[in-house]
């Protein structure tokens, strides 16, 4: 995720669009050539034209920045709700088993950290079980190794101790629903998580959007009729501004990507860590994420 301090560095910026531009300084140019060399063949292009061009773009912009921020905000309040889901079943273990079973509470609260480092893992594409084995046992390592999918083996195997905590007298029926309740949060939100990632934002608009920039660029490079030494830097300029807020979009339109923009799940789950191991009093408390200079993943 971006952060307002430090302030994003104009080199990030400009590379996210170095080659669009470099696409436009090559259009302007051989435009330019061409209206100089073939002026009396040349039409007269009145300014209405890239003008309503430049509306549509526009418009195009405005509906896909909206979508792509409203996938972004989803991403976010769901590990929001992570967060909320992943104290209050600690807290339900605490309150609701009896006593003389600290080492099972310990050990689910462990596993829920896990669960958290290892969703965001899987959800950016990268080893969801890396560095798991400070949170669980090397057996239960073994055991997840064999699903597909890591983040619901982890759920599993809580699931599992719950039912045994009910088994051995630990727990009533009515606390075993709230934690089970519990449980199917945390399962429904990585559900819809995974549903972000695997639904793709529609390819075509993107090529469309970019092929109306470019016709843009050649329409207004016609139109303006001025010296090439301000026309080539003035179509850079407003090219610029387009291309800017529409690789805004693409990058808000995916938020578990690995990326700067990305949803902070490494951050949150880090949070979640710190909260988890001070509820059950452990001592190895680690430091909050630190940001990687202007944004924080």
């Amino acid at each position: 995720m971006l952060l307002n301090k430090p302030k994003i560095p104009l080199k990030y910026i400009l590379n996210k669009i170095k080659y669009d531009l470099l696409y436009v300084l090559v259009v302007s140019l051989t435009v330019l050539f061409l209206t100089e060399r073939y002026v009396i063949f040349m039409p007269e292009m009145p300014l209405t034209i890239p003008a309503f061009i430049g509306t549509a773009i526009s418009i195009l912009l405005s509906f896909g920045i909206s979508q792509s921020y409203d996938r972004w905000w989803e991403a976010r309040k769901i590990w929001g709700s992570i967060v909320n889901d992943s104290r209050s079943l600690v807290i339900q273990l605490q309150t609701l088993t009896k006593n003389g079973d600290e080492e099972k509470i310990k050990l689910i609260a462990l596993r829920q950290i896990a669960w958290c480092y290892s969703l965001g893992q899987s959800l950016r594409g990268l080893n969801p079980i890396e560095n798991l084995e400070k949170f669980i046992s090397k057996e239960e390592l073994t055991e997840i190794e064999q699903h597909q999918n890591k983040p619901l083996a982890l759920l599993q195997l809580h699931g599992g101790n719950i039912k045994a905590l009910r088994d051995g007298g630990q727990l009533d029926a009515f606390s075993q629903i709230q934690l089970d309740q519990t449980l199917t949060r945390l399962c429904d939100a990585q559900g819809k998580a995974e549903r972000i990632k695997s639904t793709v934002f529609p390819v075509t608009y993107r090529l469309f959007l970019h092929g109306t920039i470019y016709l843009f660029v050649i329409t207004l490079a016609v139109s303006l009729r001025v010296d090439g030494l301000f026309e080539t830097p003035l179509l850079l300029a407003i090219s610029s501004a387009f291309f800017l807020l529409e690789k805004s979009a693409t990058h808000m339109q995916d938020p578990f990507e690995n990326r700067p923009t990305d949803t902070p799940m490494t951050a949150i789950a880090r949070t979640i860590e710190i909260n988890i191991k001070q509820l059950i009093k452990d001592k190895d408390i680690p430091n909050a994420h630190q940001a990687n200079g202007f944004y924080i993943n």
